[in-house]
């Protein structure tokens, strides 16, 4: 395998994975959420505090992905162990919303997609696709060292 072809597309397969840091910054800062006049003001300071995080979080990785020099494999492993941190992170919050009595899908703003969640749907097929960036990102570092 060539290590600059497989960077380069490693680097693209990472690019769209971390569309979703970008994500929640068009959809949840509006009405539904950041505006949402049923939600204490608290809890609307968090909300707005992760997403600059995940905004700003999703301008590092493109940092690293496209204009750090000089590009190494170190800096793909980072982009991607950040994106397993935010795909993570929605994950537990998944599992434990019934603890703290969360919903995943707000009826009227959420929609489904084949029967799931948009939300679950989305996550999923970004957490499928992490899974195979990383093994295909194994392979790579594999060759190089």
């Amino acid at each position: 395998m060539n290590e600059t072809r497989d960077h380069f597309w490693l680097r693209v397969a990472l690019t769209v994975t971390l569309a979703e840091f970008f994500g929640p910054m068009i959809r949840d800062f509006g009405a539904s959420h950041a505006f949402h006049p049923d939600w204490v003001g608290h809890a609307r300071v968090h909300l707005v505090w992760l997403l600059g995080f995940m905004f700003l979080s999703g301008l590092v990785n493109l940092y690293l992905l496209w204009f750090r020099r000089p590009r190494g494999v170190r800096d793909l492993w980072l982009s991607a162990a950040w994106q397993c941190c935010n795909l993570g992170g929605f994950w537990i919050a998944y599992v434990l919303a019934p603890v703290y009595d969360g919903e995943i899908a707000v009826e009227g703003v959420h929609t489904e997609i084949l029967g799931y969640d948009e939300n679950v749907f989305v996550f999923t097929l970004l957490s499928v696709a992490m899974a195979g960036i990383l093994w295909v990102l194994r392979r790579a570092s594999d060759e190089v060292a």
